[in-house]
């Protein structure tokens, strides 16, 4: 029998120090009801210096083995734009640290998709017989890429980490990942992108540029961009499996930007109080996006067990991605 890949821990974290729209620099020509009409955030959380993405992945790694009842994992892997190191990844000083030396460890970069391509990978692995179980964390500090004096970027992105644990199972028991679409576009890879400090750059024969060291992003070329291909994966995904958009209980998108959320909706004829929202308290958390959403929406009770769950991501690269499950029974901790 096929094995597929299950879903049985789920967990959070978001470093305690929470910034406001009014803790925002004054130099940012903006304020808090700027921010919220236009992205719906009014708080995001910011790591305190000396922090690392490897700090916050361990905590929700942490949680989320409790949560599935057993603190082990034959593989481990980890999401992120912003690894501690250009090399070596990140992943296995964190399966380490969670006692998990020894198990596969390995880095996955596709930005804000890189949760639904971590679950591809997962899947993967369970599928093939490499791993019976596989820790899936997504991690990030973004406010080290970010301008603070940029209103594009620096109100928009928050750090933060969320993980799953997925374990060999049945296709079609609660947890069981679905379907799965994954996509991409390298004909926009400037459209979000931080232009110092790799290859590129470096192999140029000039020093890093002012400004290239931070993130930049074209914000309404990414809008069209994310709303046009969420719904088209998320339609993609409903296809194979035989299912409608109305369907569906539960929407977990990628939380970029609250219009975002409630265009994708209306692009898909839904209820906008089907898509599960955290955005206003983290901001966009990139690869972590999704499972702090899910964790969340399992804590305030948004997502619960049995709903048909559309899982859906966009980001840079360009890449997207969205997979289909029904929600299992999970022990989560409560709380940030």
């Amino acid at each position: 029998m096929t094995r597929a890949a299950v879903i049985c821990g789920l967990g959070g974290w978001l470093p305690p120090r929470v910034v406001t729209n009014d803790d925002l620099p004054a130099g940012l020509g903006t304020s808090d009801r700027w921010i919220r009409t236009r992205t719906g955030i009014t708080r995001r959380h910011r790591a305190d210096p000396g922090s690392a993405t490897s700090d916050l992945a361990v905590e929700a790694g942490a949680r989320a083995l409790a949560s599935s009842g057993e603190p082990r994992a034959d593989a481990v892997v980890l999401a992120t734009t912003t690894p501690d190191r250009i090399c070596p990844a990140t992943a296995p000083e964190i399966a380490t640290r969670l006692g998990l030396t020894g198990a596969a460890a390995f880095d996955m970069n596709a930005a804000c998709t890189g949760f639904l391509y971590g679950l591809a990978a997962a899947a993967g692995l369970i599928a093939t017989g490499a791993a019976d179980r596989v820790l899936l964390i997504g991690a990030e500090t973004y406010s080290c890429l970010l301008d603070p004096l940029d209103r594009g970027t620096a109100p928009i992105f928050g750090d933060g980490a969320g993980a799953v644990v997925l374990r060999a199972g049945a296709p079609g028991e609660p947890g069981a990942i679905g379907h799965i679409d994954l996509g991409s576009d390298g004909t926009g890879a400037d459209l979000i992108a931080v232009g110092g400090g790799g290859s590129r750059q470096r192999m140029s024969g000039r020093p890093e540029q002012d400004g290239e060291r931070y993130l930049t992003m074209a914000g309404r070329e990414v809008f069209k961009h994310a709303v046009g291909r969420m719904a088209d994966s998320c339609r993609t995904v409903l296809k194979r499996a035989g299912q409608e958009p109305a369907d569906v209980d539960r929407i977990v998108a990628h939380q970029a930007n609250i219009r975002i959320l409630h265009q994708l909706a209306d692009e898909l004829g839904v209820d906008r109080g089907r898509v599960v929202a955290n955005i206003d308290r983290v901001g966009n958390t990139a690869a972590a996006s999704v499972p702090l959403a899910l964790f969340h929406g399992v804590a305030d009770g948004a997502v619960r067990p049995g709903q048909r769950t559309l899982l859906t991501a966009f980001g840079a690269g360009l890449t997207w991605g969205s997979t289909l499950l029904t929600w299992p029974e999970l022990a989560v901790a409560t709380g940030e």
